[in-house]
């Protein structure tokens, strides 16, 4: 590394969501301090079936400054509240991650301990009663205002959405260039990256490189040599199979995650389509009989041909190595099920932003960077492998591996300390908060053993007016909420 370098030539290699957000993080906010170039190719397709979000997007975009509705209508995008699950913990099955707060803690304990004190008693009702975020997703309905406390996420047609952010990043000064890389030159003596070489010849300086290349991971990988951590013996889906179809129905806020023998399947709400996708492990299914389940399974006409994606679970050993930061596919992947892909694209070029190396890069920076993108991927990991290995479903054999699977110490911890104890602590690298490893822990099937007595120190029949108040004023509130769709017409129709 030229540990006294000044950085100021950012050349983003590649396109698609990560290059764009990239792109317009790094353009809005240094944009005055650097050169950005990007690099993509319209030849190479970009998987793009990123289509659903977690509530962080909202943060992004106001760092970006962003208008909501001028987004949602280049975007087609819908709301989300939350992920249904269904035939996850057995066959027949359903509940939902809802994105809000469950109940109201205190300071002695989460809500949950008072929940179990009241089921105990027969006057608590189910647990989804007392979020406002899932019982408005059941309801079909939504509504949001500067003064609004409901939290939510989007669905979006990613390519568009990458549309989007280039034409505000080339607002910003972003030179985009049209182009197949060819090769990467290197410094003979740092081993740092100086150059792109485009097919055409032409050639791309730069004192820092941005890989978002996707899975070949062509500069952090092919050049640099980052290496991989495997996660499959604990996440073993390792395809999918994407397609969209014509929408049938009106959009639900939500989208929906269906268990199936081997893996799941996806359906994500556009305005004007619907994303459907199958996960599975080639182990247990083959390419031709996931196609075939896929296409029974879809409603509506199919508006693409299906498409393959083969993956590998598990991480870049080092994202930022050399003067190259991979970004997106190229930095790793979890697999789709919580929709934390763009989230982690987005955090990456935040902490970016946040230590970036004006003056040179030093490996202490190196160093504190890659920990921090360790920690929270290691985090998303567990929460991940928490809905395959709590399952019931019987004798399916892919069930039954993630059943019986070794799992990691950090997500037995959090197992063993939800049954014996009905806790759900938080760390800083929680991505997910107390409120969602609750609802997915009761939703698969894990039932605490024991729990905080802190519920006994109140009556049964304060108890019953604590819950009915909660309740009856969540009730209230999606009662007056438009239809999702009532919403989006009037709100952002695309």
């Amino acid at each position: 590394m030229n540990h006294a370098q000044t950085i100021r030539r950012v050349v983003i290699a590649g396109g698609g969501t990560a290059g764009w957000v990239a792109a317009a993080a790094l353009s809005k906010h240094l944009g005055a301090l650097l050169d950005i170039v990007l690099v993509e190719s319209d030849e190479i397709g970009t998987v793009g079936v990123g289509e659903a979000t977690i509530p962080t997007i909202r943060t992004f975009h106001r760092f970006l400054e962003l208008d909501e509705r001028d987004f949602m209508r280049a975007t087609q995008a819908t709301f989300k509240l939350g992920i249904a699950f269904e035939n996850w913990a057995r066959r027949g099955d359903r509940y939902v991650h809802g994105f809000g707060r469950v109940g109201q803690s205190i300071w002695m304990g989460d809500f949950q301990h008072m929940w179990l004190r009241g089921r105990e008693a027969g006057i608590a009702d189910d647990l989804g009663a007392y979020c406002l975020e899932l019982a408005a997703a059941e309801a079909g309905k939504f509504a949001t205002s500067d003064t609004g406390r409901i939290n939510y996420a989007y669905h979006f047609d990613a390519s568009l959405y990458a549309g989007f952010l280039r034409r505000f990043s080339e607002a910003r000064g972003v030179t985009r260039l049209e182009g197949r890389i060819g090769g990467v030159r290197r410094n003979a003596d740092t081993g740092d990256i100086e150059a792109l070489y485009l097919a055409d010849g032409r050639e791309v300086a730069g004192d820092l490189f941005v890989d978002c290349t996707g899975f070949r991971g062509m500069l952090i990988e092919q050049t640099l040599k980052a290496g991989y951590e495997d996660w499959s013996h604990w996440l073993p889906t390792n395809r999918a199979l994407a397609v969209q179809t014509t929408s049938v129905a009106p959009a639900v806020p939500y989208t929906r995650a269906i268990a199936h023998d081997a893996g799941w399947q996806w359906q994500i709400p556009l305005q004007h389509r619907v994303g459907n996708g199958l996960v599975y492990c080639s182990e247990y299914l083959s390419d031709d009989a996931a196609e075939t389940t896929l296409r029974a399974q879809i409603q509506g006409e199919p508006i693409t041909e299906p498409r393959l994606i083969r993956f590998v679970t598990g991480r870049r050993k080092r994202v930022w190595d050399h003067n190259c930061v991979a970004l997106g596919l190229a930095s790793g992947f979890v697999e789709p099920l919580e929709s934390t892909s763009i989230h982690l694209i987005m955090i990456g070029v935040t902490r970016l932003i946040q230590s970036f190396p004006f003056g040179g890069i030093k490996p202490s920076l190196v160093k504190h960077y890659n920990d921090l993108a360790q920690a929270e991927l290691e985090r998303v990991r567990d929460f991940i492998i928490l809905h395959y290995h709590l399952n019931q479903r019987g004798d399916d054999p892919f069930w039954e591996r993630c059943r019986t699977m070794a799992i990691p110490d950090t997500l037995a911890q959090r197992i063993a300390l939800f049954r014996e104890s009905a806790m759900t602590p938080q760390t800083a690298d929680d991505l997910f908060q107390a409120d969602s490893w609750l609802q997915v822990m009761l939703g698969q099937r894990l039932e605490p053993t024991g729990y905080h007595r802190m519920g006994h120190m109140l009556s049964v029949e304060h108890l019953r007016r604590a819950f009915a108040d909660v309740r009856d004023g969540i009730a209230g509130t999606v009662a007056r909420m438009p239809t999702h769709h009532e919403f989006l017409e009037q709100y952002c129709a695309a």
